[in-house]
């Protein structure tokens, strides 16, 4: 069965405020894209998601993954993958370091022959022992996707996750991101600004107007 990551009847509120209604099912390797202004609730919704709702805000409804509801499940239950617009990867660890600590505990040398492979798929081949701190943008973009990928999430949340690259390089890596989410049928959410992102996802889009002033 593929894998499917459903929001049921899901309302969000800032305080007494409604920020955003939202009722849908993505499929594995499908793409649902998010899109609003800011304060329309985006970031709020991939908060929820994660099981991350800051203080002041609320929630009614229900998050299932392949119909089992994890909606109550604390944040690293839930076992899924979070891309941001900043890398966040660690400046102790070089990339091998990176990548092993969030993927499944095992076989050290097993893990190890996988990082080296999925550098290698990403043009990345022999910087396991590199320095984060050393690469470029665009490679530590690739470092911190693998880093997601190799946790083997249930669904990944995509926060932004180009908007600091440059229009060449964030069209290399939105295909790589997009690509790799097909090719492991995993439901993906995307926030963005951002219509070309929209687009290359290829999934449905869904615009959040804001219902406030406040941001």
């Amino acid at each position: 069965m593929a894998a499917s990551l459903t929001i049921k009847a899901l309302n969000l509120y800032r305080g007494s405020e409604h920020l955003l209604t939202l009722d849908e099912t993505i499929k594995g390797g499908e793409i649902l894209t998010i899109m609003g202004p800011s304060g329309s609730g985006k970031s709020t919704l991939l908060n929820w998601l994660s099981g991350m709702l800051p203080k002041g805000f609320s929630a009614q409804g229900a998050l299932y993954f392949n119909q089992q509801d994890i909606s109550h499940q604390p944040s690293h239950l839930r076992h899924l993958g979070l891309l941001y617009q900043d890398s966040l990867l660690f400046s102790h660890l070089d990339v091998a370091g990176n990548i092993a600590f969030a993927m499944p505990k095992g076989d050290k040398q097993q893990r190890l022959k996988k990082i080296t492979e999925a550098l290698s798929q990403v043009g990345l081949s022999g910087i396991e022992q590199r320095s984060v701190s050393s690469l470029s943008g665009g490679q530590q973009a690739r470092v911190a996707l693998l880093r997601v990928l190799l946790s083997q999430p249930k669904a990944i949340l995509l926060d932004e996750p180009f908007s600091k690259l440059d229009s060449q390089l964030r069209s290399e890596i939105r295909e790589l991101v997009f690509s790799q989410i097909r090719a492991l049928k995993v439901p993906a959410i995307l926030v963005t600004h951002d219509y070309s992102d929209a687009s290359a996802a290829a999934g449905k889009v869904i615009n959040i107007t804001k219902e406030s002033e406040h941001a």
